[in-house]
């Protein structure tokens, strides 16, 4: 509930609010004064009038439409006046019942309303409270604000920069976003992705246009990895926006050329590079991947048991070796989590799960992936 100080601050700002309006509405204007000085204006014009028609500078039968116009004025004043004071009792009572709905009747029909569709039973919650509390997942602003107090007091924490620069984004803040990015790199040092996410971010705050900053973080990407879809994406994209359309056709068949079926921008690129006349190559062939071949499989089935599992685990360790070095294959990384939990290797699979969402943080769609091989682990297992 609103404690007894504030409340009465409040109650008294209310009041002197309703008096500052109720002031003018409650002082009487002096009618007579107010007659007298009408009259006498009247009277001046009657007077100057008469001096004209005298002089002959207005002609009788204008001077004497004129008087007519000037004596109607005049009576009508004095009988505004007199109904005005008539009834001074009405006034009164309404000038009184005015103050006191603006002093009593708005302020208690807001507290009710308030109370019924407000929620004053709940405690405040100052922001110095909310930054002292244990943190609470859901509430992104706090723990943003957090990740900015930590980066004020350690402004060369590269890695505080570059989880902030995709949580500033999501917010729709690209600019921060960008700028984030640009301190990681500074700290950290260049590489293709965070390249590619400083030049999306920069494409997002200008509304889509790939300006000259954001197509220079692209080809410094393509120069560090000449792989990197995005990057690739967004320069023909900046060639489409300058009228460029043959070069944006080249670097999106360019790109498809080398995307496998599978990749989940594919689409985007192809619907892309129809838009600007081009057609389509055929799909990339997915890279290949370690696993049992005909003699492994009939070589495990002489094993014992021990044996059998010995080798699992080997080829499941040359799989976690290649993704170690290759971390863009998302199918690599569903095996390895898979595996891990047939073996019963949770901590193992938290790592490989951990270590896969950092090198998809940007890609929403093997984010779901991922989470869908979380949910298929066993329940047991060790560690």
């Amino acid at each position: 509930m609103i404690p007894l100080p504030l409340f009465t601050a409040l109650a008294l700002m209310t009041a002197v609010a309703a008096l500052a309006v109720l002031w003018p509405l409650s002082r009487a204007r002096t009618m007579k004064a107010t007659r007298e000085a009408d009259l006498a204006v009247y009277r001046d014009q009657l007077a100057e009038l008469a001096r004209d028609a005298k002089s002959g500078r207005l002609p009788a039968a204008e001077a004497e439409a004129a008087r007519i116009e000037v004596a109607r004025r005049m009576l009508a004043a004095d009988a505004a006046a007199d109904a005005a004071a008539a009834d001074p009792a009405v006034t009164g009572r309404r000038r009184r019942a005015a103050a006191i709905v603006a002093l009593v009747f708005v302020p208690v029909c807001a507290a009710a309303l308030y109370a019924f569709m407000g929620s004053p039973g709940i405690p405040g919650a100052p922001l110095a409270e909310r930054l002292s509390a244990a943190p609470d997942r859901s509430d992104v602003a706090i723990l943003v604000r957090r990740v900015e107090e930590h980066l004020q007091k350690n402004p060369n924490d590269g890695q505080g920069y570059e989880i902030l620069a995709p949580i500033y984004l999501r917010l729709g803040r690209p600019e921060d976003s960008a700028r984030a990015y640009g301190e990681a790199i500074r700290i950290l040092g260049p590489t293709a992705e965070r390249l590619s996410a400083r030049g999306d971010a920069l494409v997002v705050a200008a509304d889509g246009l790939v300006t000259a900053d954001a197509a220079k973080a692209f080809a410094a990407a393509l120069a560090l990895n000449p792989d990197e879809p995005r990057a690739a994406y967004f320069l023909g994209l900046a060639a489409e926006q300058d009228g460029r359309a043959q070069d944006a056709a080249r670097i999106w068949s360019e790109l498809l050329a080398r995307t496998p079926a599978s990749a989940p921008y594919r689409p985007v690129v192809a619907e892309a590079l129809a838009r600007v006349g081009g057609t389509a190559p055929p799909a990339a062939a997915s890279p290949a991947t370690p696993g049992p071949g005909a003699a492994d499989v009939n070589a495990a089935a002489q094993m014992s048991p021990q044996d059998r599992n010995a080798m699992i685990r080997g080829m499941v360790d040359r799989l976690a070796a290649r993704l170690d070095k290759e971390p863009n294959d998302i199918d690599g990384w569903e095996r390895l989590i898979r595996a891990y939990g047939v073996l019963g290797d949770k901590d193992k699979a938290d790592a490989a799960l951990k270590t896969a969402r950092a090198a998809f943080k940007d890609d929403p769609a093997a984010l779901a992936r991922l989470d869908a091989a979380e949910k298929a682990l066993p329940t047991g297992g060790k560690g």
